[in-house]
């Protein structure tokens, strides 16, 4: 793992956290004793020793703003961000959609092939690019080229970018890879220990490091709720893997949400259906979309993308998936929690009946 610092931006400086006003009294003699129990319950929660998890989780109400920075007013001002998969794709995106919110990143990608997945993943060229993105919105960013299935490597580079970077408030736990077609049971084994066990690995090594009002997100996909996709024979071990740990993470943030609601720490899972990135663009994608052709190409796969969707659409974008990132990595969602939320362009509601509430 090698470690990567860039800083760019004012430091970080602390300023007063806002608090609501109590609303004024006509008798200042109740406007004086009112004033003297906020001041009485504020000390109280000062000095009330913290009730804690064993990782470090204080049980605090969400603040309505946590911000140490004054320059701007971001949605995302003053916190920063792990993401995984960061090179490139939807990684990519959400760092950078992060830094013009405001955020600082800790950016985390493998830059290297892995041999049961047919096409080729990031570079650190890729990482640097990235880098160079989230700097030209005068964020700070740390990068690091560690894997996703070694602990290890999570657990340092989180720690090194929190030293750097001074905490941890948003985690995105996005690397993915999409072994598809005809290939070694190896796909079903690597699949899964990128897609389920890496998040899980990801997430567990930032928990120690969360506080009230930190925000986990991980990434799904419509997978998780679709039969006939990727668990399709046609895609092989490795599609079969990628539907297995897709629906397991959906599993995995429900419950995990649960037992972290507590504590005001948030998890929510985001699953998009067909996205514009080098995984969906690439030739063993072309030949599931296709399986009528030899050789399809771009294309041709482009004729068959928007079969799954309900909208007019082949795909969406990185950045549509950004665009929630944001909002559940936001204090807009300081209370959306254990949340299943599908950038789809109606996939899901395409190919299953309505489920009554």
């Amino acid at each position: 793992m090698s470690p990567s610092l860039r800083i760019a931006g004012p430091i970080l400086r602390d300023i007063p956290m806002r608090t609501n006003q109590v609303p004024k009294s006509s008798s200042s003699a109740r406007s004086i004793r009112t004033s003297d129990w906020w001041r009485s319950a504020a000390m109280s929660i000062r000095t009330r020793p913290p009730d804690r998890l064993g990782l470090g989780f204080e049980r605090e109400r969400v603040p309505e703003r946590a911000t140490n920075r004054s320059d701007d007013m971001g949605r995302l001002n003053g916190k920063v961000a792990l993401v995984t998969g960061a090179a490139r794709g939807q990684g990519r995106s959400h760092a950078v959609r992060m830094a013009e919110e405001g955020a600082d990143i800790i950016a985390l990608d493998i830059c290297q092939d892995i041999e049961s997945n047919k096409y080729a993943l990031s570079r650190s060229s890729d990482l640097a690019e990235t880098a160079k993105l989230v700097e030209a919105f005068d964020r700070r960013i740390v990068t690091f080229q560690a894997d996703v299935r070694e602990p290890r490597e999570i657990r340092d580079a989180i720690a090194q970018g929190i030293a750097q970077l001074g905490q941890l408030d948003i985690v995105v736990a996005n690397a993915g890879i999409c072994p598809l077609g005809a290939g070694p049971v190896q796909a079903f084994a690597d699949v899964i220990d990128v897609n389920l066990n890496g998040v899980i690995n990801t997430i567990h090594a930032a928990l120690p490091h969360l506080r009230a009002g930190a925000s986990i997100i991980a990434t799904g996909s419509v997978a998780a709720f679709l039969t006939g996709t990727t668990d399709n024979p046609a895609s092989g071990p490795g599609g079969a893997g990628y539907s297995f740990a897709k629906r397991t993470v959906a599993a995995f943030i429900n419950d995990l949400a649960l037992a972290l609601a507590p504590y005001s720490i948030r998890a929510n899972a985001v699953h998009p259906t067909n996205c514009n990135t080098p995984m969906l663009q690439s030739e063993p994608m072309y030949a599931i979309f296709r399986p009528d052709l030899e050789h399809p190409t771009r294309e041709d796969a482009e004729v068959a993308f928007p079969a799954m969707n309900s909208m007019p659409v082949g795909y969406v974008e990185p950045v549509d998936i950004s665009n929630a990132i944001v909002y559940l990595a936001s204090d807009e969602a300081r209370y959306v929690t254990g949340q299943q939320l599908r950038i789809d362009a109606g996939a899901v509601i395409k190919a299953r009946p309505f489920d009554k509430p």
